[in-house]
């Protein structure tokens, strides 16, 4: 299982250009709840998980007052599957535990069970899944709809499967991971021109790429 530092620099990011620090994690706190939330879990015996995260994504609008962009950074911290980022630093043999941006470790494990990770057609058919791709999804989602003067999002993308592949954090390149972050990125430029769409139309075309019809 793998942590993405991308999360870090949306922070910073964010926080370079603004001062709702406070705001950013009371709405962490209000879709972790939803998303731990027995109604959460009901949704999810009746609703595929591409329903159960359109459905989250539209709550954090509907949280943020339809502000885009504080939204898809709310759910790139809310999705997250991870609240510590082991890190082996190579040479001088170094582990640091980081502890990231979340919710009490209660809240978060109830969260964790909950999180869609049936994503694709080919998500790993265990507990865990697809969980990681959602957080994927959303941070390269918030690059992307925020910063079009480069290509910010796809090179970040890059950066960090290098970065854990030299700071042994997971297991180095993951081409899935790869792929769902283009895909945010495109969902994340896609919302300038037209903000109806929903994660679960870029998420589907992972389908059209790969899936073999018969």
């Amino acid at each position: 299982m793998k942590l993405k530092i991308i999360f870090f620099i949306s922070i910073l990011t964010l926080l370079a250009i603004t001062s709702k620090a406070q705001s950013l994690s009371d709405a962490v706190y209000y879709l972790s709840g939803f998303v731990a939330s027995d109604y959460f879990k009901t949704l999810g015996k009746n609703n595929d998980d591409l329903d159960l995260v359109d459905t989250l994504y539209l709550r954090a609008l509907r949280y943020e007052n339809n502000d885009y962009s504080e939204a898809l950074l709310a759910l790139a911290f809310a999705t997250l599957p991870f609240n510590r980022m082991p890190l082996h630093v190579p040479v001088f043999g170094w582990r640091v535990d980081l502890r990231l941006p979340s919710v009490g470790d209660s809240l978060f494990k109830k969260k964790k069970v909950n999180l869609p990770s049936q994503v694709y057609f080919d998500s790993p058919k265990t507990e865990f899944g697809d969980k990681d791709k959602v957080a994927h999804f959303f941070g390269n989602a918030f690059l992307s709809y925020n910063i079009s003067f480069f290509n910010l999002s796809k090179f970040m993308g890059i950066f960090v499967e290098l970065f854990e592949s030299s700071f042994e954090v997971g297991g180095g390149l993951d081409n899935r991971d790869l792929i769902t972050n283009h895909l945010g990125e495109l969902f994340g430029k896609s919302l300038n021109k037209n903000n109806k769409l929903l994660p679960s139309d870029a998420f589907k075309i992972y389908s059209l790429l790969f899936a073999k019809f018969y």
